[in-house]
């Protein structure tokens, strides 16, 4: 069964508002106005430009496998 990323979240606590996100998206997934919501039918599956261009790693992908969603792995340590 393969692994598929779902959708995208921004992390309210971790966005510093710089809107990087938004201009850098090929197909304007993102919203330009604050809370810069996210339209997941217009995010291309395989694009990662704006994980990659989040300086403060706010935006992370959430995936699933088969119909079950994927918890993100807690560090241990």
């Amino acid at each position: 069964m393969m692994v598929i990323r779902d959708h995208l979240v921004r992390h309210p606590d971790r966005c510093t508002h710089q809107a990087i996100c938004v201009p850098i998206c090929p197909t304007g997934a993102w919203l330009s106005t604050p809370p810069y919501k996210f339209d997941p039918s217009r995010c291309l599956e395989s694009c990662r430009l704006c994980l990659d261009a989040c300086p403060s790693q706010a935006i992370f992908a959430v995936f699933k496998k088969g119909e079950k969603l994927l918890e993100p792995q807690k560090k241990t340590g």
